[in-house]
């Protein structure tokens, strides 16, 4: 992983709401209707927060008629943790 794909997520999982969809989907894949019932959001408001996860990489999305179902893409996840594990402080 590079600076800017870091970037990116870390700017995704600057949002209380994107970081607790995150959280959510660490329990396995849901669809957009069980995400929303864990907010006091729209569902207008839900796709927005679930693109900008998306567009870092950091979502998989299923259809299933006409459920989406959203999980984690777990090797960008790993990526993104090995970049920052890579970041210490030599102080």
């Amino acid at each position: 992983m590079n600076a800017p794909d870091a970037a990116l997520i870390c700017r995704a999982l600057g949002d209380t709401n994107r970081l607790q969809i995150v959280e959510l989907l660490t329990n396995g894949e849901q669809c957009a209707c069980k995400l929303l019932e864990h907010f006091s959001i729209t569902q207008p408001t839900l796709s927005h927060h679930i693109k900008i996860l998306s567009e870092c990489g950091l979502l998989d999305s299923r259809r299933e008629g006409v459920r989406t179902f959203y999980s984690l893409n777990c090797e960008t996840l790993r990526e993104f943790r090995k970049y920052i594990a890579a970041l210490e402080c030599s102080c």
